[in-house]
């Protein structure tokens, strides 16, 4: 039989104790129960009438079902299994629907604020922007493009390169560009101390996107969880490959993401699970790349834009001793160039101010560690 749960909560006022009962519906198959009841109409004919109330089985988590019927103003094609209800406190009759219980984790990535960010403040990736744009803003807003041609639009894309590149900042641009909700998730975060606690707040990440589509969910750092599986290891890694599993569950599983896009970030590719890069899953993989000397011209010249300068700044002096940097190590440029003008009380910056910044961030770069990246 159907299995409806609903939770009780005991308020306590100053008169006594009043009883508030919430119901949520966890049920595997049809919940409706048609009751028919023969009424004796009292007439000179003496018929009978039949009466047909529809009925719905509730269970409380303390254990007591309950056969309750529906207030009539209510739709109740709307109770499927999984919804949560409220019903009245003496006659137990279903009121109103409630929205799905939602964790607070995910609550809070649904109203973390990406920022306004528009793709002219994004220098030297108009191709990776383009290919970005196809795979998860053009079947949000022309989804009859795809039905017209007659093919299935992508689940999501891969945005891998070095660090500092612009992969974060390419999403928070999507995300600002689009009317749609926006969830981002930090993989590292969803690493849970108990066992299943990870792989639960994946399922309900995805149950939020599908109730709140059109969505994108950005997972920044996906190699916390979405690294490659081994046979060995302790019983802190078998619970992250749990968690990866289930991600690949609700990235490819029977119930269908529909509207709802998925972007994940990482600057180690080459760990990464092959069951998460395989297309149906992560379609199109992005390499951002670091940028070359125009490209380093549009990054420098965005970032100086609101700065104060006097003079005439020469540019492309400055980039071409910024060879190998990318784009935060521009910013950082500008940012010392600021520095050295407050050190000697001007409020402008000079041409000086920027050779001397560039010096600088060289030398500092002498001590990372190259990576070589490969296509994935």
């Amino acid at each position: 039989a159907s299995q409806l749960y609903f939770l009780f909560t005991l308020c306590t006022s100053s008169t006594g104790f009043s009883l508030l009962v919430f119901c949520a519906v966890i049920a595997v198959n049809t919940t409706r129960l048609c009751w028919k009841a023969k009424c004796f109409e009292s007439s000179c004919s003496g018929k009978f009438r039949v009466a047909e109330q529809i009925l719905f089985i509730v269970k409380a988590t303390n254990g007591p079902r309950y056969v309750v019927g529906c207030r009539r103003q209510l739709d109740k094609s709307q109770l499927k299994p999984g919804t949560r209800v409220a019903l009245d406190m003496t006659t137990l009759t279903i009121m109103r629907y409630l929205p799905r219980e939602v964790d607070p984790l995910v609550y809070n990535m649904s109203h973390e604020d990406p920022g306004s960010v528009s793709y002219s403040e994004i220098g030297g990736l108009s191709e990776q922007i383009r290919e970005l744009r196809e795979v998860i803003e053009l079947p949000l807003t022309n989804p009859e493009l795809f039905q017209r041609v007659g093919i299935i639009p992508p689940k999501g894309c891969l945005l891998y390169g070095p660090p500092g590149t612009g992969k974060t900042l390419l999403a928070r641009a999507v995300a600002s560009q689009l009317d749609c909700n926006f969830l981002k998730v930090v993989s590292s975060s969803i690493v849970d101390k108990y066992i299943g606690e990870s792989a639960r707040l994946i399922r309900e990440m995805f149950n939020y996107a599908r109730d709140h589509q059109p969505c994108i969910i950005f997972m920044d750092e996906i190699d916390a969880i979405g690294g490659r599986r081994f046979s060995e290891g302790t019983s802190a890694d078998r619970e992250i490959q749990r968690t990866l599993m289930e991600l690949l569950n609700q990235m490819d599983g029977f119930d269908t993401l529909h509207r709802v896009k998925m972007i994940m970030a990482t600057n180690r590719p080459d760990t990464l699970d092959p069951a998460l890069l395989r297309p149906g899953r992560l379609d199109r993989k992005i390499h951002i790349e670091l940028p070359n000397e125009q490209a380093r011209l549009d990054i420098l010249k965005i970032h100086s834009s609101p700065i104060t300068k006097h003079g005439e700044i020469d540019f492309e002096a400055i980039v071409k001793l910024s060879d190998g940097f990318n784009g935060a190590d521009l910013r950082n440029v500008c940012t010392e160039a600021g520095l050295f003008a407050i050190r000697s009380d001007r409020e402008y910056v000079t041409q000086e101010d920027f050779m001397k910044a560039v010096r600088k961030v060289a030398d500092s770069k002498k001590l990372e560690s190259k990576l070589d990246y490969k296509p994935v």
